[in-house]
């Protein structure tokens, strides 16, 4: 404020501060040379083809803590009985359009066209589902909710996740992956359990999203 209690003063200084800093931008801007083009020698789609897809994508699996099975088209069902029998998992939950002859009796069905409810989930031992695809070169795996894979509470909420991955939903990298997915729909990337560390970087595992992840990667066919 001026000495006589009004704010004129204030507010000349605060229009005087405003045009020198208008006046800074404009020069600087007036002096800057034009802009050459977007450099577009990253990689892109197929630039980094792996002679063995599932092997890498396995590995990576590997060093994300997460477990992978493999077996053949036609052994989905019984593997997937035998890991949930190893993992002591018998409550499970699918969602819609999963194959029948991957599930076994007393599966529930959830999360139809009614969002399912986080409660009842989470009393569920676990969930078994299908993917949209999974990379190679990262060890992810992605959820687009399409048929076998459900709303995404479906596989966030159980505390443990068991995905069934075709070899031939295996892509390389994640440019080949952007290039088959289609970005309007909500989509899930997983990377590992679902795990977070602190400032003193001790892991927990389980936070937002299942604690044990499996996957079974199916060698060939549908």
């Amino acid at each position: 404020m001026s000495r006589d209690g009004s704010a004129g003063g204030t507010g000349r200084d605060a229009d005087a501060a405003r045009a020198e800093m208008l006046r800074r931008v404009r020069l600087a801007v007036g002096t800057r040379p034009p802009g050459g083009g977007v450099a577009r020698d990253y990689r892109g789609v197929g630039a980094r083809p792996a002679d063995d897809p599932v092997g890498l994508f396995v590995e990576r699996l590997t060093d994300y803590r997460a477990s992978a099975y493999r077996c053949g088209a036609d052994e989905v069902g019984a593997t997937i009985a035998g890991i949930l029998g190893e993992r002591g998992r018998t409550r499970i939950c699918v969602p819609h359009g999963l194959p029948a002859r991957w599930t076994a009796p007393g599966w529930q069905v959830v999360g139809g066209d009614a969002p399912p409810d986080p409660v009842a989930l989470d009393a569920f031992d676990g969930v078994v589902s299908g993917c949209a695809l999974a990379i190679a070169l990262t060890g992810t795996i992605v959820l687009d909710s399409g048929p076998g894979q459900g709303w995404r509470a479906v596989t966030l909420v159980p505390d443990y996740h068991l995905v069934v991955v075709r070899a031939d939903q295996i892509v390389p990298a994640v440019p080949d992956a952007i290039a088959r997915l289609d970005a309007t729909r909500p989509m899930t990337w997983i990377s590992g359990p679902s795990a977070t560390s602190d400032i003193e970087f001790d892991r927990v595992e389980g936070v937002h999203g299942p604690r044990t992840l499996d996957v079974l990667v199916v060698a060939e066919g549908r």
